[in-house]
């Protein structure tokens, strides 16, 4: 289907902040609602990149109403800046969901690499908060630890590596960033209980840095009696189905997400 690209502006504590909102031109009924949050460091990358994400894919294929904030950077202000503009990002799609087209029982939560740490944060604050009911989040090569892992470790694989990922772990954190007991919202993998989160589908690559916290992330969900399910494809490098679209690991990652996304949404395979 055909989708139409729109930019408002929403109220949020800070002030007005931009959103780019996707949605299909011809809508008939209540649309899954998705908060899809761009990747960059946290310090870089705009809300206009959910133009080359899965979600826009996904949105096209089967129907969702995409909206995508441009949430403060942390070259500007460090945490929780993003974590609260996303926040009321998600509070605005909620109260807004009539308006919108958007099915309030089907609000999701997704994006990729910075912008899935901010959606593991997300779905753990809702929960803790108790004012949204996310059906599901897609945190898609997630940058969740900021301790080294085994893979973020001496990584130097091309574009994301350790050096580039400890920069971006200071900046976000700024003047916590030498504390001790970094807030879970601020890095979800120091989260203790995962119970009763959201549903989860992620791939990640095995050569990349963000592939051991991925996979503990899923490991501690599942723990936890939540389910969720990542794919691992073979790529030495971060977000390679968008560096790489041709490849066959992004066409069988963008495979994936659109049979998880359909599965988890509930969508009529003879659709």
């Amino acid at each position: 289907m055909r989708l139409v690209s729109e930019t408002r502006f929403i109220e949020t504590k800070a002030g007005n902040m931009k959103v780019v909102i996707l949605r299909p031109r011809i809508q008939t009924e209540p649309l899954p609602g998705v908060l899809w949050i761009h990747g960059g460091g946290y310090y870089e990358g705009v809300p206009e990149m959910v133009h080359f994400s899965r979600i826009r894919d996904a949105a096209k294929q089967f129907g969702a109403v995409v909206v995508s904030p441009d949430y403060r950077l942390s070259n500007d202000a460090p945490y929780p800046a993003a974590l609260d503009d996303c926040y009321d990002t998600l509070l605005w799609l909620k109260d807004n969901a009539y308006s919108l087209g958007v099915d309030r029982n089907r609000i999701m939560v997704g994006g990729e690499s910075a912008g899935g740490g901010l959606t593991a944060a997300i779905c753990m604050l809702a929960h803790d908060r108790g004012e949204v009911d996310i059906f599901c989040q897609f945190p898609i090569y997630p940058m969740l630890d900021c301790y080294d892992t085994e893979s973020s470790r001496d990584n130097n694989s091309l574009g994301w590596n350790t050096k580039r990922n400890h920069e971006a772990w200071r900046k976000y954190l700024g003047p916590i960033a030498d504390n001790d007991g970094i807030p879970e919202y601020a890095s979800p993998s120091r989260r203790k209980n995962y119970e009763g989160l959201p549903p989860c589908y992620t791939f990640v690559a095995d050569g990349e840095p963000f592939y051991i916290e991925t996979l503990e992330y899923v490991r501690k969900l599942n723990e936890a009696g939540v389910n969720a399910v990542v794919d691992v494809f073979h790529a030495d490098i971060h977000a390679f189905d968008v560096i790489f679209p041709l490849s066959k690991a992004a066409k069988d990652a963008k495979a994936s997400f659109l049979e998880h996304y359909r599965m988890m949404v509930g969508i009529d395979d003879s659709l």
